[in-house]
């Protein structure tokens, strides 16, 4: 019974921590202008729902593609 407790104790805190650094890492500031994979113009309707957005939409997309399938461990 305590192992099954430890498992879901330490479920919850990496869970915690995932939270945690997603809501520390997020995107603040200033949107860019131009997208820093390609160079090409991020549109302003983009910049403006977007905040501090770095890429633009194609390139965002095979972003989170590969950290879809790139997961570190």
């Amino acid at each position: 019974m305590s192992k099954a407790l430890d498992l879901a104790l330490q479920h919850a805190e990496q869970l915690l921590e995932q939270r945690i650094a997603a809501h520390v890492n997020r995107p603040v500031g200033v949107s860019a202008f131009e997208c820093e994979v390609c160079g090409h113009a991020i549109p302003e309707a983009r910049r403006r729902i977007v905040t501090g957005v770095t890429h633009c939409a194609p390139c965002q997309e095979i972003f989170e593609l590969k950290l879809k399938h790139y997961r570190s461990v």
